[in-house]
């Protein structure tokens, strides 16, 4: 059975850089055997939590949307790939209402205790970031609500890549170490020779 991996664009931007590598990792995991879905958030209507609580009871969200869909799909998949583009230091808004809609998720598992996942797999994720500054801090953000977004998923955090000094639409084309090492990581997240490391591979470059 091939690996399911599921790669999400989360840019406002069609055919945006972090798109861009993207649809690179993507391809790697394709040139592995992997089965792949892209799916661009810009696409969905996905609504902000309104911190109801109600999920804290029936650990689902009752704002109906599609996110219902999205997040039954990062839940059935094995693999997980989260492009963003670089928002004031942190992830893009469509990244983070996908990201606060999980507070359901979050309910579901630490408030009613009650598991995602029914069986044991090997899942893993692995987070894409473009920024337009020369600054690397903004990437500090990113890692940090990545942890614990993909811990509430349960899957392990495989890997970064992040890139800085990138802002015009389509600059990642001239970046050919950056478009080489999405499809070397995206080939190697769908791999199960290794088991998983306990900390991401982090994959900087300017």
């Amino acid at each position: 059975m091939s690996i399911k991996v599921l790669g999400i664009s989360t840019s406002p931007r069609q055919n945006s850089n972090s798109d861009l590598l993207l649809r690179q990792a993507l391809a790697g995991a394709e040139s592995s055997g992997a089965e792949t879905e892209y799916i661009r958030l810009g696409d969905l209507k996905i609504a902000p939590c309104i911190e109801c609580n109600s999920c804290y009871k029936q650990g689902t969200c009752i704002v109906e949307d599609d996110y219902q869909m999205l997040s039954s799909k990062m839940l059935e998949a094995d693999r997980l790939i989260l492009a963003t583009p670089i928002f004031f230091m942190t992830f893009c808004a469509q990244a983070k209402t996908l990201i606060d809609r999980c507070q359901c998720l979050w309910a579901h598992k630490y408030v009613l205790k009650q598991p995602l996942i029914t069986t044991s797999r090997d899942r893993r994720a692995m987070v894409i970031a473009v920024g337009g500054t020369k600054s690397k801090k903004m990437f500090d953000s990113i890692s940090l609500t990545a942890k614990y977004f993909i811990d509430v998923l349960e899957m392990n955090y495989a890997a970064n890549l992040f890139v800085n000094n990138i802002d015009a639409p389509g600059r990642i084309k001239q970046h050919p170490s950056a478009l080489n090492e999405a499809f070397r990581l995206g080939r190697e997240l769908v791999s199960t020779d290794t088991p998983p490391h306990e900390k991401p591979i982090n994959v900087e470059l300017t």
